[in-house]
């Protein structure tokens, strides 16, 4: 769906630092960036993660995103341990701006499956969007 400009899957979760969240079923999710995010910060040159193995918990700052004249943090959208690295991030970090749904930055196994129900879905969802789009774009 087209949300002012920027591809919005309607059928992911949202965290308002511009992750989605897919959850796979076994308490496991798949995050990564959305497109308006991928899109405002410009083609990503790095993405530093935390390592294979790590808790993470929500909201806490866990990396970053480099392009070529900015910096912008990782945050993490659950609390768990951090069970996979996409490597393909780690050899073409574009790959994200490329395809911001298709390219996942890590897979996390929860610690609290409740904190998915705090995530943005659906309209909720949208309209947090359309303000972060009229705030920064």
């Amino acid at each position: 769906m087209d949300v002012k400009g920027y591809d919005h899957r309607d059928d992911l979760l949202y965290h308002e630092e511009f992750c989605w969240v897919n959850p796979q079923g076994e308490g496991i999710v798949l995050v990564g960036l959305n497109d308006f995010y991928c899109k405002l910060a410009g083609e990503f040159s790095y993405v530093d993660m935390p390592e294979t193995g790590e808790d993470v918990s929500q909201n806490e700052r866990i990396g970053t995103v480099e392009t070529g004249k900015w910096i912008g943090k990782l945050i993490a959208p659950v609390s768990g341990k951090l069970i996979e690295i996409n490597e393909i991030i780690e050899d073409n970090p574009a790959a994200v701006n490329e395809d911001p749904y298709g390219t996942w930055l890590f897979k996390i196994k929860l610690s609290n499956p409740s904190e998915i129900d705090g995530l943005l879905d659906g309209d909720d969802a949208v309209k947090w969007l359309e303000k972060e789009i009229a705030e920064h774009a």
